[in-house]
Protein backbone atom coordinates (compact mmCIF):
# COMPACT_ATOMS: atom_id res chain seq x y z
CA UNK A 1 0.00 0.00 0.00
CA UNK A 2 1.40 3.41 -0.94
CA UNK A 3 0.85 6.58 1.04
CA UNK A 4 2.29 10.06 0.90
CA UNK A 5 2.35 10.23 4.70
CA UNK A 6 5.76 8.99 5.76
CA UNK A 7 6.94 8.31 9.30
CA UNK A 8 10.17 7.01 10.74
CA UNK A 9 9.93 3.20 10.74
CA UNK A 10 10.22 2.41 14.50
CA UNK A 11 7.86 5.24 15.45
CA UNK A 12 5.45 4.28 12.68
CA UNK A 13 5.18 0.73 13.98
CA UNK A 14 4.54 2.01 17.51
CA UNK A 15 1.76 4.29 16.26
CA UNK A 16 0.13 1.55 14.16
CA UNK A 17 0.36 -1.01 16.96
CA UNK A 18 -1.19 1.46 19.41
CA UNK A 19 -4.03 2.25 17.01
CA UNK A 20 -4.60 -1.45 16.28
CA UNK A 21 -4.81 -2.17 20.02
CA UNK A 22 -7.21 0.71 20.49
CA UNK A 23 -9.35 -0.57 17.62
CA UNK A 24 -9.40 -4.04 19.18
CA UNK A 25 -10.37 -2.54 22.55
CA UNK A 26 -13.23 -0.64 20.94
CA UNK A 27 -14.52 -3.74 19.18
CA UNK A 28 -14.31 -5.90 22.30
CA UNK A 29 -16.07 -3.19 24.34
CA UNK A 30 -18.70 -2.89 21.59
CA UNK A 31 -19.29 -6.66 21.82
CA UNK A 32 -19.54 -6.58 25.61
CA UNK A 33 -22.00 -3.68 25.39
CA UNK A 34 -24.05 -5.56 22.78
CA UNK A 35 -24.09 -8.57 25.10
CA UNK A 36 -25.56 -6.39 27.85
CA UNK A 37 -28.12 -5.00 25.40
CA UNK A 38 -29.19 -8.49 24.37
CA UNK A 39 -29.22 -10.18 27.76
CA UNK A 40 -30.29 -7.75 30.45
CA UNK A 41 -33.06 -9.14 32.60
CA UNK A 42 -34.10 -7.09 35.62
CA UNK A 43 -36.11 -4.02 36.64
CA UNK A 44 -34.11 -1.94 34.13
CA UNK A 45 -35.26 -4.15 31.27
CA UNK A 46 -37.08 -1.30 29.51
CA UNK A 47 -34.65 1.54 30.33
CA UNK A 48 -31.30 -0.13 29.83
CA UNK A 49 -31.50 -1.52 26.27
CA UNK A 50 -31.84 1.92 24.61
CA UNK A 51 -28.95 3.14 26.77
CA UNK A 52 -26.75 0.21 25.69
CA UNK A 53 -27.79 0.64 22.07
CA UNK A 54 -26.72 4.31 22.14
CA UNK A 55 -23.36 3.29 23.62
CA UNK A 56 -22.94 0.65 20.88
CA UNK A 57 -23.52 3.26 18.18
CA UNK A 58 -20.87 5.52 19.71
CA UNK A 59 -18.37 2.66 19.97
CA UNK A 60 -19.04 1.60 16.38
CA UNK A 61 -18.35 5.13 15.19
CA UNK A 62 -15.11 5.32 17.19
CA UNK A 63 -13.94 1.97 15.80
CA UNK A 64 -14.65 3.12 12.24
CA UNK A 65 -12.71 6.33 12.79
CA UNK A 66 -9.69 4.44 14.12
CA UNK A 67 -9.75 1.96 11.23
CA UNK A 68 -9.97 4.84 8.75
CA UNK A 69 -7.00 6.58 10.39
CA UNK A 70 -4.92 3.39 10.20
CA UNK A 71 -5.73 3.22 6.48
CA UNK A 72 -4.82 6.89 6.03
CA UNK A 73 -1.41 6.10 7.50
CA UNK A 74 -0.91 3.46 4.81
CA UNK A 75 -1.65 0.29 6.78
CA UNK A 76 -4.45 -2.23 6.95
CA UNK A 77 -6.68 -2.22 10.01
CA UNK A 78 -7.10 -5.48 11.90
CA UNK A 79 -10.53 -6.87 11.19
CA UNK A 80 -10.89 -10.37 12.55
CA UNK A 81 -12.10 -11.56 15.92
CA UNK A 82 -8.90 -13.55 16.35
CA UNK A 83 -6.75 -10.46 15.82
CA UNK A 84 -8.93 -8.33 18.08
CA UNK A 85 -8.61 -10.87 20.90
CA UNK A 86 -4.84 -11.01 20.43
CA UNK A 87 -4.49 -7.21 20.45
CA UNK A 88 -6.95 -6.08 23.11
CA UNK A 89 -5.95 -5.38 26.67
CA UNK A 90 -9.55 -5.86 27.84
CA UNK A 91 -10.78 -9.16 29.21
CA UNK A 92 -13.86 -11.23 28.56
CA UNK A 93 -16.69 -10.55 30.95
CA UNK A 94 -17.24 -13.04 33.74
CA UNK A 95 -20.32 -15.18 33.37
CA UNK A 96 -23.31 -13.20 34.58
CA UNK A 97 -25.95 -15.79 35.40
CA UNK A 98 -28.46 -13.28 36.75
CA UNK A 99 -28.19 -10.74 33.90
CA UNK A 100 -28.55 -7.71 36.16
CA UNK A 101 -27.91 -4.29 34.64
CA UNK A 102 -25.68 -3.23 37.54
CA UNK A 103 -23.30 -6.09 36.74
CA UNK A 104 -23.06 -5.12 33.09
CA UNK A 105 -22.72 -1.42 33.85
CA UNK A 106 -19.89 -1.99 36.33
CA UNK A 107 -18.03 -4.21 33.86
CA UNK A 108 -18.40 -1.64 31.08
CA UNK A 109 -17.33 1.17 33.41
CA UNK A 110 -14.08 -0.67 34.18
CA UNK A 111 -13.39 -1.14 30.46
CA UNK A 112 -14.11 2.47 29.53
CA UNK A 113 -11.81 3.67 32.30
CA UNK A 114 -9.12 1.26 31.13
CA UNK A 115 -9.35 2.68 27.59
CA UNK A 116 -9.15 6.23 28.96
CA UNK A 117 -5.96 5.36 30.86
CA UNK A 118 -4.53 3.68 27.75
CA UNK A 119 -5.33 6.79 25.68
CA UNK A 120 -3.74 9.15 28.23
CA UNK A 121 -0.57 7.07 28.39
CA UNK A 122 -0.24 7.00 24.62
CA UNK A 123 -0.96 10.70 24.17
CA UNK A 124 1.88 11.47 26.59
CA UNK A 125 4.24 9.12 24.74
CA UNK A 126 3.28 10.41 21.29
CA UNK A 127 3.56 14.06 22.37
CA UNK A 128 7.04 13.53 23.77
CA UNK A 129 8.41 11.20 21.09
CA UNK A 130 6.62 11.97 17.82
CA UNK A 131 5.05 14.78 15.89
CA UNK A 132 1.99 12.91 14.66
CA UNK A 133 -0.52 15.59 15.56
CA UNK A 134 -3.42 13.98 13.70
CA UNK A 135 -2.98 10.73 15.63
CA UNK A 136 -2.56 12.59 18.92
CA UNK A 137 -5.73 14.59 18.23
CA UNK A 138 -7.62 11.43 17.31
CA UNK A 139 -6.63 9.70 20.54
CA UNK A 140 -7.57 12.78 22.58
CA UNK A 141 -10.97 12.88 20.88
CA UNK A 142 -11.54 9.19 21.61
CA UNK A 143 -10.54 9.75 25.22
CA UNK A 144 -13.12 12.55 25.56
CA UNK A 145 -15.82 10.32 24.06
CA UNK A 146 -15.06 7.60 26.58
CA UNK A 147 -15.11 10.13 29.41
CA UNK A 148 -18.62 11.13 28.29
CA UNK A 149 -19.71 7.48 28.18
CA UNK A 150 -18.28 6.95 31.68
CA UNK A 151 -20.34 9.88 32.92
CA UNK A 152 -23.43 8.37 31.28
CA UNK A 153 -22.78 5.00 32.93
CA UNK A 154 -22.19 6.55 36.34
CA UNK A 155 -25.38 8.59 35.99
CA UNK A 156 -27.27 5.45 35.01
CA UNK A 157 -25.88 3.63 38.08
CA UNK A 158 -27.31 6.25 40.50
Amino acid sequence: MHTTIKMEEPKEQTVITTLATLLADEFVLYTKTKNAFWNIQDVDFFEAPPFFETQCKKLDKIAGTIAEHIRQLGHYAPGTLNLFLQLTHLTEVANNTNNKSIFYLNQLLIDHESIIIHCKENVLIFESETDYSSTINLIKTIMVEHEKMVLDIRTHLK
